[in-house]
């Protein structure tokens, strides 16, 4: 259970979106805007749960044109891990 921040770490994985950018013309923006919930992760410096809140940073790459960069958008949903260990946590 104290390790389950590191799970955010895959929410580096949306930096790439940085550097090589996805067409704003191409669907899902929806779907890339929930990786701005990658910032809740740094919550995880005080509460390790919310740590695993930043894997939702990948989904930044959800289709993105070069196939190998839009298949590492699913390490983004691992984000849904943080909101229910933080519940279980705080019950």
């Amino acid at each position: 259970m104290e390790y389950i921040g590191l799970l955010g770490l895959f929410g580096l994985i949306g930096l790439i979106g940085l550097v090589d950018r996805v067409d704003p013309s191409s669907k899902g923006g929806a779907i890339r805007l929930m990786g701005l919930l990658g910032f809740i992760g740094l919550g995880g410096f005080w509460f390790s749960s919310l740590g695993a809140f930043g894997a939702f940073g990948a989904l930044g790459l959800h289709n993105h044109q070069k196939k190998r960069y839009a298949r590492l958008a699913y390490f983004g949903w691992l984000g849904f891990i943080g909101p229910i260990l933080t519940l279980q946590t705080s019950l």
